[in-house]
């Protein structure tokens, strides 16, 4: 069985594995204060291209999103997000779980856009009984988005203009972000995004990590009592050096960039021969996301050969279908792929 259904379903880049493997036996102290979550952030500023980054290690992207937004928040906020976002669907209703409602508009290709934003935030402010309502205190949104679109540069600098003019934290999930900087269409760095943002993470998880999330907050922007918030909602990692140094490792010598670019590289490859073979596109993705549309019997037959994510059924009675490429999808396994096409 060939697996496309997701980048998280390996374990860790052999670079990864060697790291927490040479480091094993070097004692350090616990919950993050160790020497290598300071050496991943070191990195991770530099990067960035910064010295103003406050950053700290998380085990996963759902954890981080609630810990994250439900410090942010005040208990009367709710968070911002396009209809189609992580945390508004695939997410278990976590944000929910900590008080904080999310508020979705309305997004065809899972991107915010700041005049959409911008007439919301205006709507609900006109409304004279807004006092009982749940207020928008932040704005949500990924990059790669739920359906593997893109920010451009230009959309982004008009969401964190139009975020720092009405004082609303905007916030940026990266936990695919490895695959969103290196696609061939990006416009955005990640100096573009610790400019742009109030706060955002880099996925690890499914960019070559066992597990782990960094986020990172510019301008020392970090909430008073983040820790004791993080461990108050269950989320410290005693062990926190396992996280510091997973990503030590892929910040070494461009590891995560690598990372991003081989799975790029393959992604579209893959999209290139869905179109040479007459696959419609459902999106049209730019990152490591590649949906397509099958047939009930195309759908029947590959799934004997390759794992894939059904993604939704459509009213003609064909799928929606996602393939993914990651840091460990081989280019033997990808002509496999394209010859049962």
């Amino acid at each position: 069985m060939m697996y496309f259904k997701s980048d998280y379903t390996e374990g860790a880049h052999p670079k990864v594995l060697e790291a927490l493997e040479k480091t094993n036996l070097i004692s350090q102290s616990g919950y993050g204060a160790d020497c290598f979550c300071a050496s991943a952030a070191e990195k991770i500023a530099a990067a960035c291209g910064r010295d103003d980054l406050d950053v700290y290690f998380l085990t996963g992207g759902t954890q981080t999103n609630q810990v994250v937004i439900s410090t942010l928040l005040q208990r009367f906020e709710g968070v911002v997000c396009a209809d189609s976002g992580h945390i508004a669907v695939h997410e278990a209703g976590a944000i929910e779980f900590t008080g904080h409602k999310v508020l979705t508009l309305p997004s065809p290709d899972g991107k915010l856009r700041a005049e959409d934003l911008r007439s919301y935030l205006d709507a609900f402010y006109a409304n004279e009984s807004h006092e009982h309502m749940v207020f928008p205190g932040m704005v949500y949104i990924s990059h790669p988005t739920e359906l593997g679109t893109l920010y451009t540069k230009a959309e982004l600098s008009a969401l964190s203009a139009l975020c720092r003019e009405r004082k609303l934290p905007l916030f940026l999930d990266g936990a695919r972000l490895g695959y969103g900087l290196m696609a061939p269409a990006a416009e955005l760095t990640l100096g573009d995004i610790a400019e742009l943002t109030d706060v955002f993470y880099i996925g690890g998880t499914k960019v070559g990590a066992l597990c782990g999330e960094a986020v990172v907050f510019p301008r020392h922007g970090m909430p008073a009592h983040f820790a004791t918030m993080v461990k108050q909602q269950g989320a410290m990692l005693a062990k926190g050096r396992l996280l510091g140094v997973q990503f030590d490792a892929l910040f070494t010598d461009g590891l995560y960039f690598a990372i991003g670019r081989h799975a790029m590289a393959l992604a579209i490859k893959l999209k290139q021969a869905f179109l040479d073979k007459d696959y419609p596109l459902f999106i049209d993705s730019p990152s490591n996301q590649q949906f397509v549309i099958l047939t009930a019997e195309q759908r029947a037959r590959l799934e004997k050969d390759v794992a894939f994510e059904p993604w939704e059924k459509l009213p003609d009675g064909r799928y929606a279908a996602r393939f993914v490429t990651s840091w460990a999808t081989t280019e033997e396994q990808l002509d496999k792929l394209i010859a049962l096409l």
